[in-house]
């Protein structure tokens, strides 16, 4: 598993793109900013490569329908299930895409506090899961892991 994260509007779909030289055919790519729906069940994609960009917003909605706990199990468990899948055959990936969403200022809102905590535990988990971690500001690139 890849996992790339940055700040918004700084170019992670654009670095993806260019990273692994993809056009639309090369992927299944799923889009929360497009309106797609998050599907936990990826072994049922028909294809390799698959990227799921937009996870801070998957996770704001299911943060405000499911107990903090019991999120993060379910959550872990399906890392567990992706990285399983990878495995199962050579070439299969799957690369997230996230915006930090950690800086500035902690909400006063409870639930967007919950959302920004759970957000936070969330990428630490698939940053712990992952084979490799990039940041990317304005563009450009800087591995993590």
């Amino acid at each position: 598993m890849h996992f790339i994260t940055g700040g918004a509007f700084n170019g992670k779909s654009q670095w993806v793109r260019n990273y692994y030289q993809l056009n639309d055919s090369d992927c299944r790519w799923i889009s929360a900013y497009s309106g797609d729906v998050f599907d936990y069940r990826i072994n049922e994609s028909g294809t390799d490569l698959i990227v799921m960009e937009g996870l801070e917003l998957w996770i704001k909605r299911d943060c405000h329908t499911i107990e903090f706990s019991e999120w993060r199990k379910s959550w872990q468990q399906s890392l567990l299930k992706w990285k399983s899948w990878e495995q199962e055959e050579s070439g299969r990936q799957i690369i997230f895409i996230g915006t930090d969403i950690s800086k500035g200022i902690v909400p006063v809102d409870p639930n967007e506090r919950k959302w920004r905590d759970l957000t936070g535990w969330a990428y630490q988990d698939l940053t712990a899961a992952s084979d490799r971690v990039d940041l990317i500001w304005y563009g450009v690139g800087s591995q993590l892991k």
